[in-house]
């Protein structure tokens, strides 16, 4: 008998591993968002196709029963993260870094108008200090929101919503004429620019390695953190010659900028939505000049989006579920102790500096410049610290492992990494400059013998060095955030700024009071102290933080099997349904 032939309708194989090689293949084609590693776990399957399996004859009845197919000899290699080119990646960041600005500058800008906004509206500058407190209370809890929508709905569709209420917010600032008013929409505008920070976190994360990432972040900070060095010499001129109003004209026209560049030139980045970058991007996710990306673009089963979760209360609260791991908890509450110190020095500087040297407003704005250029400086050369780090690191564990330069590192498989110790390598040349100048800032405001104008300049020095130190703590706490949750990386920059606002907001409000009380030189001292007996939560996080990261990651593969189990079972029995039938 000869066997039938290839083009004669035959029944659909059903023996145990044939049809489960056939069902996991078309399954995880219609699933996956990018191409992955995953689809290669049986050898046969990464090269069976579908034309193989009609193309197999049937064997005649009277022989025994023989299909043949291909073994692929070695797997094929894993996809890159991410396949935009490094150029296209910092077109990206320079984008995203203006987003994020607008979080700084939007506060900073109105430092040097409290004075005038006082005398506007009759009240004192202790009371309209409490606008900044406001403003800081909101920046704190915004993200929450934001930060779950960014990370399953999309950066672009984010971003559109951020800045939609940012400049409905400044347009009522703009008309404002009591301080009720100013209060409320102090705090909308707040609601709307907060969460730019942790969305461009989220951008870095979803095209970069942790090898590459400490640059970008450093850059992403220092881009962003120019708010706090021109924000209050741009609003201590506009202030001076135009009034304190036209500062929210001022923030609306930059911000109408920011976003259209957002429409114009920033594509989706999301993982879930655009994978590596080979997804084809459509709707909303698409920007209007695209075709730079399009080439990337890939058309087929392994390009299919998932679909977006819901939008459930359980996945806007889902970031603080973060609080209750040891390493982020340790991290996030000394980060947020050093931004307090730094967030009450900025805030009183107005009030401190302006009676005791007359200076007016536009002299007022220039003052905050060691302030915002130690902020600049600091974020850009940790990002290039961070990534020196990295590199070392990495090459002490390739060397105690055997591995060479050439194997690729997969840092979410290997929980044995030092990511904490990569990061937080050269914290004590930062933590202890940042407490000695705390502790004698307030002594050189307050030392009669530098209360001429000229005395002005080692307080200022010293806010060069408390800012630059600072902003670095910030940098490493952003950067070691974004690697120890890649896949919600949004959510948990905006944890991380939720703590960090909420603490910092009790010291803005509390800190104008204290020195009223006890004097400049008493208080700093006492939060240098308060900064010193903490710091050792950093030495808990560099010989405790890869035992309590492993444990995270243990757990989390334990419920990713027992929810694959489940599914398994399920797809069991439907696929025995479908037999009997």
């Amino acid at each position: 008998m000869e066997p039938t032939s290839t083009t004669q309708r035959r029944e659909p194989d059903t023996r145990p591993g044939v049809w489960h090689r056939r069902h996991t293949h078309e399954h995880r084609g219609a699933t996956s968002s990018s191409p992955s590693s995953d689809h290669f776990l049986d050898t046969t399957q990464s090269s069976t196709s579908e034309e193989e399996f009609a193309d197999t004859k049937t064997p005649d009845e009277d022989e025994p029963s023989k299909i043949t197919t291909k073994i692929s000899e070695k797997p094929l290699p894993e996809p890159p993260y991410h396949v935009f080119t490094r150029k296209e990646k910092w077109a990206l960041v320079y984008i995203v870094s203006l987003a994020g600005l607008f979080s700084p500058l939007s506060s900073n800008i109105y430092f040097p108008a409290l004075g005038a906004i006082a005398k506007a509206l009759q009240t004192n500058i202790a009371l309209v200090s409490l606008t900044v407190t406001i403003y800081m209370v909101v920046q704190g809890l915004a993200p929450s929101f934001w930060g779950p929508l960014s990370d399953t709905r999309g950066r672009r569709l984010t971003f559109m919503g951020t800045f939609t209420v940012y400049l409905m917010a400044n347009i009522g600032l703009a008309f404002s004429k009591d301080f009720t008013t100013l209060m409320i929409f102090r705090a909308i505008q707040a609601a709307g620019s907060a969460a730019t920070i942790s969305v461009g976190a989220g951008v870095i994360g979803d095209i970069t390695t942790p090898k590459e990432r400490g640059g970008f972040v450093g850059s992403f900070g220092g881009i962003r953190m120019l708010g706090q060095s021109i924000g209050p010499v741009i609003g201590g001129i506009i202030t001076e010659y135009f009034g304190f109003h036209a500062i929210f004209w001022f923030l609306f026209i930059l911000g109408t900028t920011a976003l259209l560049l957002i429409l114009l030139f920033l594509p989706e980045t999301l993982r879930r939505i655009a994978g590596n970058g080979t997804i084809p991007l459509e709707g909303i996710y698409r920007p209007v000049f695209y075709s730079n990306f399009k080439r990337h673009w890939k058309y087929g089963d392994d390009t299919v989006k998932e679909a977006p979760p819901r939008i459930t209360p359980s996945t806007i609260f889902s970031p603080f579920r973060f609080l209750f791991e040891k390493d982020v908890f340790v991290t996030l509450f000394f980060g947020a102790i050093v931004y307090t110190v730094w967030s009450m020095i900025t805030s009183s500087t107005t009030a401190l500096f302006q009676p005791r040297y007359g200076l007016g407003d536009l002299q007022v704005g220039l003052i905050f410049l060691p302030n915002g250029v130690g902020c600049v400086s600091g974020s850009y050369l940790t990002g290039k610290l961070l990534d020196r780090d990295y590199r070392i690191v990495e090459a002490a564990y390739r060397a105690s492992h055997g591995l060479s330069s050439e194997v690729a590192l997969d840092r979410k498989k290997l929980a044995d990494f030092p990511v904490s110790r990569a990061r937080l390598r050269s914290s004590a040349y930062l933590v202890v400059p940042f407490i000695l100048a705390v502790g004698g800032y307030g002594f050189a405001i307050d030392s009669p013998a530098l209360a001429a104008k000229p005395g002005m300049a080692l307080p200022l020095v010293l806010q060069f060095v408390i800012a630059f130190t600072a902003t670095a703590v910030f940098t490493q706490n952003s950067a070691l955030m974004v690697d120890l949750y890649p896949g919600a990386s949004a959510s948990a920059t905006a944890v991380n700024n939720l703590i960090r606002c909420a603490i910092g907001a009790a010291g803005v409000a509390a800190i104008q009071f204290i020195i009223d009380d006890i004097g400049a030189g008493v208080t700093f001292l006492i939060f240098a102290i308060i900064t010193l007996v903490l710091s050792p939560l950093l030495v808990l996080e560099w010989f405790y933080g890869e035992e309590w990261r492993k444990r995270r990651m243990e757990r989390l593969e334990r419920e990713k099997a027992e929810k694959r189990v489940l599914e398994g079972g399920e797809l069991g029995a439907s696929g025995e349904m479908s037999q009997e039938k």
